[in-house]
């Protein structure tokens, strides 16, 4: 059975410079869609990405980042956009980085693409209507 599962990676500067995601694609058959990255050398990384492949093969590519030592989280929180509240200010619009938000032209107005988040929560600390929210 295919399943996409969104996670999100967190290693140590030791893995930086480690073929994390070629092994997942070339040894696990994996198909991953980074969705976020910071990654620099000397420091601690993290990275957001949707993971496609069948059951084992997750299982499996999983254990094998638990091996090197990267923490493996479920993504299981979303932002849903409270369309009723919203001013159309479009303040979260200008922060979002994956144009989840954005603003219409010519008609001004906010909307939202759940599919194209990726939980940064950017458009939380923007939205002074609080129109947008986490839910887990």
């Amino acid at each position: 059975m295919t399943v996409c599962k969104k996670v999100v990676l967190r290693f140590g500067a030791e893995i930086v410079d480690k073929p994390i995601i070629y092994s997942l694609i070339k040894e696990y058959g994996l198909i991953p869609n980074i969705l976020k990255a910071e990654i620099n050398p000397h420091k601690e990384g993290y990275l957001v990405m949707e993971v496609t492949g069948e059951n084992e093969q997750y299982a499996d590519g999983v254990e094998f980042l638990h091996s090197m030592g990267i923490s493996v989280d479920a993504l299981d929180q979303e932002v849903v956009w409270l369309k009723e509240k919203c001013t159309q200010c479009g303040l979260c619009t200008g922060l979002c980085p994956t144009q989840a938000l954005i603003m219409n032209r010519p008609s001004m107005t906010v909307t939202f693409d759940g599919d194209k988040c990726i939980v940064c929560e950017m458009c939380l600390k923007s939205c002074p209507a609080k129109a947008v929210a986490l839910n887990f």
